[in-house]
């Protein structure tokens, strides 16, 4: 199977513990993350829309919530695609390996993570914030 993520969706899922906007942004969620985690499941990475945003409720027109916010999104994405190379498709075990080793500290999610709304209740930045 193939999943569609865009770049911070990346980091989102590996600190995922159930939270989302609506019940069914969750649900879609919990998909998501468990086919990430199949031997089976490649992943092709945008910075634009994804699977993830499907089901989101702030994605109007094609955007996440309004133009603002929407390149704040973009950005964090970037931040997230600069390290790898996403003219590649990837086998999702084997890429989540990879972010683990790349964004290993808080410094280097800092400029992704901060701002987010969900950083408080992510599991990865918690566990970021307390290997300091």
């Amino acid at each position: 199977m193939k999943l569609i993520l865009r770049g911070h969706h990346l980091l989102c899922l590996k600190g995922f513990q159930g939270y989302g906007y609506d019940e069914s942004f969750t649900e879609n969620m919990i998909e998501v993350n468990f086919k990430r985690k199949q031997k089976d499941t490649t992943v092709e990475l945008v910075s634009s829309p994804d699977d993830i945003c499907s089901k989101c409720p702030n994605l109007k027109g094609g955007i996440c919530g309004n133009e603002s916010h929407n390149t704040d999104i973009v950005r964090m994405d970037h931040e997230v695609l600069k390290q790898l190379d996403s003219e590649n498709e990837y086998d999702s075990i084997g890429l989540f390996e990879k972010i683990d080793e790349i964004f290993n500290s808080v410094e280097s999610v800092s400029e992704i993570c901060f701002n987010c709304m969900w950083h408080e209740k992510c599991l990865f930045y918690q566990k970021l914030l307390n290997d300091r």
